[in-house]
């Protein structure tokens, strides 16, 4: 069945655009919820009339997406959690609770479902989240996981150039050897931070 959408609608075209769909998912969808009509010849020729004003709000919707992307491209949405002593969560940080803080710390309201969020975030650190906003207009931002209480360090952190973060691998054979390697690279990283 040839349907003219009257709104966006995701997977199957954007406003104005004539597409085929079957037969179902017209009448039980598009029709009763006002996204589509049905392609006559009569609403054909009245789309013709309304291409023009399609084309321009799309022109100042993506407009609108390009700024709002050039003012949050970048930023660091910090973010509290729960968390244990290994620095896993308890529970994940999900796209809806990263549009929650995008609303509360940017002022800026952005649908949950246009959050990209790759898998879940279930420890504490930065994880790079992508927000589509329009089409093709797509801003970058980092999400940083920090645990209850340990907001102003985060900030601290995102304020202060990033510093060159070592990583030593140690093999070991039983879980004692484990523990204790942990506790050297400890010790290492306790001395550290107080010579400086």
């Amino acid at each position: 069945m040839k349907v003219i959408l009257l709104s966006d609608v995701k997977g199957r075209g954007n406003e104005g655009d004539v597409i085929e769909v079957a037969h179902g998912f017209a009448v039980n969808f598009l029709l009763p919820r006002k996204m589509a009509v049905e392609a006559t010849p009569g609403n054909l020729k009245q789309l013709e009339a309304r291409k023009h004003n399609i084309r321009k709000r799309e022109g100042e919707r993506h407009e609108e997406a390009e700024r709002l992307s050039a003012s949050i491209d970048g930023t660091t949405l910090v973010m509290e959690a729960k968390a244990g002593d290994t620095g896993k969560l308890f529970g994940s940080i999900t796209a809806g609770a990263v549009a929650e803080a995008l609303a509360a710390q940017l002022g800026v309201d952005v649908d949950r479902r246009k959050i990209g969020v790759h898998g879940h975030i279930k420890t504490v650190g930065d994880f790079p989240v992508e927000i589509h906003l329009y089409m093709d207009v797509v801003a970058r931002i980092v999400v940083r996981v920090v645990p209850e209480g340990g907001t102003a360090a985060a900030l601290e952190t995102a304020a202060a150039p990033e510093a060159e973060e070592v990583v030593e691998v140690v093999e070991v054979e039983t879980e004692a050897d484990a523990e204790e390697a942990v506790v050297e690279v400890e010790a290492e990283v306790t001395e550290e931070a107080e010579a400086e």
